[in-house]
């Protein structure tokens, strides 16, 4: 069983016990429970509901495991041939891993 579920307006696959790296949620607190219910599609053994837009009664429960996790850095190169124009500038994403530990349908 596994769901489509809206994370902070980003799409992700939730299954049992997976984990998932979604956008730096400020709120989250490490080994909090958190419930998506913005639930858009639920494949239950082969029967797909859709929703339209969200199924009804159906939610995500997600355990928060690290609440701040960097990212890879990311490198902004920009130059200007033959003009001694070089700019380097970098940052490093931050995200929050959760654990997916029921879905609900």
């Amino acid at each position: 069983m596994y769901a489509i579920v809206e994370i902070n307006g980003q799409q992700f696959k939730a299954e049992e016990g997976k984990k998932l790296f979604v956008n730096h949620m400020a709120e989250a607190e490490g080994g909090q429970t958190v419930e998506f219910e913005k639930v858009l599609l639920v494949d239950n053994n082969g029967q797909i509901t859709v929703g339209a837009p969200t199924v009804a009664g159906a939610k995500v429960v997600c355990e928060v495991i690290d609440p701040l996790v960097k990212g890879d850095k990311v490198l902004v190169f920009h130059k200007k041939r033959r003009k001694g124009y070089r700019k380097l500038n970098g940052y490093r994403h931050q995200y929050t891993q959760l654990t997916i530990k029921q879905v609900i349908a």
